[in-house]
């Protein structure tokens, strides 16, 4: 389904992209490498934050290819299983923390005043 709502990503797209705008397309790809070179954490780790974000932000591209690079990175499937549970419980959270909104609007709380 994801096929048809998105078009496949070809190197013709990224150098399009690259040719549109090359100044903003360098400082991002070199922001991307410094962001997912080995530092405080691992390269592993980093990739595994990233299956976990990209399935927040529902990115079909960033799944796809934030998957592949945690595996290469030696990412068991089992661990990135884990990482996609911990998107969907954080997603998941933040919709009932904020029903604190709701019942406020509903007016069945008190304001907290400071």
């Amino acid at each position: 389904m994801a096929e048809d709502l998105y078009p496949p990503a070809t190197r013709e797209i990224g150098e399009r992209r690259k040719e549109l705008a090359p100044q903003i397309h360098e400082a991002f790809d070199n922001f991307s490498k410094a962001v997912f070179a080995e530092g405080a954490l691992p390269e592993k780790t980093k990739q595994l934050i990233a299956v976990a974000v990209a399935h927040t932000t529902q990115c079909p591209y960033c799944i796809t290819g934030h998957t592949k690079l945690a595996k290469r990175k030696g990412a068991s499937s089992e661990e990135i299983m884990e990482a996609i549970w911990v998107a969907a419980e954080m997603r998941a959270g933040g919709a009932y923390a904020h029903s604190t909104l709701a019942l406020h609007a509903l007016g069945e709380t008190e304001p907290h005043n400071h």
